[in-house]
């Protein structure tokens, strides 16, 4: 067994094989996995934001799914994933406040999961298996060595996907 990897909020890294990759505490925030499951390569984007042409402090690539996904991806090429045959899942864009769900400011779960189905369409990687909505936080583990992504959540047991 490798080591954990920890992704902060905002924030992405990748691994490989022995080593696992995990980010905790996905409210609205989306956990977008791609992973390479030839050459047991994956990486983790934590997603705060949808896009980073609305925000004018936009410095932080990996709080948006546009550019957080764009830069896992490059780094991902970098180290001997192949650009073809990847795969993702993801998890997490909760809607964590009971608001008015029409209110698009309010919605942002909503956005952040169709902001990653959305750029992950235009790399050409497609989702495997998903857990996102709902009103719960999670937590996330994912092993590239068997493509599993493990959920956590409070008061469910650990589920894979």
């Amino acid at each position: 067994m490798g080591q954990m990897i920890r992704v902060g909020m905002a924030d992405l890294n990748i691994c490989r094989s022995p080593d696992a990759i995990t980010t905790l505490g996905l409210g609205s925030c989306v956990g977008a996995v791609i992973f390479d499951p030839t050459h047991k390569i994956a990486g983790l984007a934590h997603v705060m934001l949808p896009d980073s042409t609305s925000v004018r402090n936009n410095s932080n690539v990996a709080k948006f799914a546009d550019t957080g996904l764009e830069e896992l991806y490059r780094r991902m090429i970098k180290i001997g994933a192949a650009k073809v045959g990847l795969k993702a899942k993801i998890a997490g864009g909760a809607q964590m406040f009971a608001f008015n769900a029409n209110n698009d400011m309010l919605r942002v779960g909503d956005r952040n999961v169709e902001a990653v189905k959305k750029k992950l369409a235009q790399l050409g990687i497609p989702i495997i298996a998903q857990d996102t909505g709902k009103n719960f936080g999670r937590t996330i583990e994912f092993y590239p060595e068997t493509g599993e992504l493990l959920v956590r959540a409070v008061g469910k047991s650990v589920y894979k996907i």
